[in-house]
């Protein structure tokens, strides 16, 4: 069986851009085991791809190397294509390799001296798939897709689930939904379902159920029932309890049965005894709330293929929570990113607001900011200078929920950016903001419908990935793209879309 070691050890935009890769190995080579080397803090960015096997944390050099012997690997793909990566492959004693063209020096000759070369013609999405072309594999998907990208799907697939629905008949019905689409999406588990005496058999009636285990706790007692309960879970040998009942008895029995994995609700009188929550909002209806349990423990392309056929949990949650927020009611969203690393690669942050308010004014749309922790105040910031328009949902959100949130936007307006990536993956309309850097760099929105807003400056670029400060002290790069531009140029994929 072929193994194949992947490394891409660089930031978000650069992972995601790598997705594909994935798909056309294993379209190639059903049966081979693909695992990919990424630094810690982007690993979610990929763990739901379903062409992945396993995440291997980039810890360090002699950490890397380690697992890189031991793992047994056949095939080495080297996607980041510096020194460090490349000592690795040849340290490794993988025998076959291949690597990335990254053509580092004709980039670097273009932000010194402006030298044109046609290797600057192409996106870095097509310089990775053509290092498949050295082992023979074909290209039959040849651009990054939502069902690629992550929502933290746990490590393994459990092999035995609970659902523990000890509330009354109605309850009982609503919780059908979810043990029906717990089935789709681990169809190799065994399901059970944890009931009351005069509910069970709506749950033995279902196919997708193997075992039902009747809860008497009034017949047979508090005490005697809770312990019941308890020692029934703990035989199943149960991987994962799905628990829509908020009650602290459901919770506690689950974690004294010794489940390793307890989904429940945030607002669950037992939340101190669940390992992962979903929001509980009364926006929602039952149905739709039970199966938002499911986005803990699902990857990213199920939810979203789930919304596609009907199935909304994580989107409507997010939907949800956005008219408790602010009162909007089904908006149009225009998702906004105005972070970066590199201070030269943002925009001024009241362009963002004016052209929101221009977007806002021509259509209705309202905005949601998205980014890390460290944008919250910038978010904030711009939001506040567009009252009753725009909202921050900065370090709200975790990499399945930005995913979903810009999924659900109608344009993404950004910066250079790795959230920009992921919004093209999303297939949604990009308008990219583009000052120190250039598409000739390779990094552009990938496919046909985005929009890139550049100054005509000799000076650009003026380095790889941005920098600290404009190195001719005027930034006109970015003060040059006006609001106005953003704005039309939103307006019009907007009118595309809709």
């Amino acid at each position: 069986m072929k193994k194949i070691l992947v490394v891409r050890l660089s930031s978000l935009g650069d992972i995601a851009l790598t997705a594909p890769v994935y798909r056309n190995i294993r379209a190639h080579w059903p049966d081979a085991r693909i695992s990919v080397m990424v630094k810690p803090q982007y690993a979610a960015a990929l763990a739901g791809h379903p062409c992945i096997d396993e995440i291997i944390p980039y810890e360090g050099f002699f950490s890397a190397l380690a697992r890189a012997r031991a793992g047994g690997f056949t095939h080495y793909l080297d996607l980041h294509a510096n020194p460090r990566s490349a000592l690795l492959g040849v340290m490794s004693g993988i025998a076959e390799k291949s690597r990335y063209r990254k053509d580092s020096l004709a980039r670097r000759f273009f932000v010194k001296f402006r030298l044109q070369s046609p290797a600057l013609e192409r996106h870095v999405l097509d310089r990775y798939l053509d290092s498949l072309i050295k082992w023979g594999i074909p290209v039959v998907c040849d651009s990054p897709s939502l069902a690629d990208l992550a929502a933290g799907r746990s490590a393994a697939a459990p092999s035995k689930i609970c659902i523990i629905q000890t509330a009354f008949l109605g309850d009982a019905v609503l919780t059908v939904p979810l043990v029906r689409r717990a089935a789709q999406l681990f169809p190799q588990a065994r399901l059970a379902v944890a009931a009351r005496p005069e509910t069970a058999d709506i749950f033995r009636r279902l196919p997708e159920v193997a075992q039902v285990i009747v809860d008497d706790k009034r017949g047979a007692g508090v005490v005697r029932g809770f312990t019941a309960l308890v020692e029934n879970l703990r035989s199943g040998g149960f991987s994962l309890a799905l628990i829509p009942h908020r009650s602290f008895r459901s919770a506690l029995a689950a974690k004294m049965a010794g489940i390793p994995e307890r989904v429940g609700f945030d607002k669950s009188a037992g939340r101190a005894f669940l390992t992962k929550t979903a929001p509980f909002s009364w926006l929602l209806h039952d149905a739709e709330r039970n199966l938002s349990l499911l986005n803990a423990v699902a990857g990213a392309g199920d939810c979203v293929c789930a919304a596609l056929g009907g199935d909304k949990p994580l989107s409507a949650g997010i939907l949800a929570s956005l008219e408790a927020e602010t009162g909007w009611k089904s908006p149009l969203l225009i998702g906004v990113h105005p972070g970066s690393v590199w201070p030269t690669k943002r925009w001024p942050p009241e362009r963002f607001a004016q052209a929101i308010r221009l977007i806002n004014a021509a259509s209705g749309a309202k905005a949601v900011l998205v980014g890390g922790k460290g944008d919250a105040g910038l978010c904030s910031q711009i939001a506040a200078a567009c009252p009753g328009m725009a909202v921050s949902m900065a370090g709200r959100t975790d990499m399945r929920g930005l995913i979903a949130l810009v999924s659900l936007c109608g344009i993404f307006l950004t910066n250079d950016s790795g959230p920009m990536h992921i919004a093209s993956a999303c297939g949604v309309p990009v308008v990219a903001l583009f000052g120190p850097t250039t598409k000739e760099l390779g990094f552009f929105p990938y496919g046909k419908g985005h929009r890139v807003l550049q100054a005509g400056l000799p000076c650009r670029p003026c380095a790889l990935h941005g920098g600290l400060r404009c190195p001719r002290g005027h930034f006109l790069c970015m003060r040059l793209i006006t609001a106005d531009a953003a704005a039309r140029a939103g307006l019009e994929l907007l009118s595309v879309k809709r």
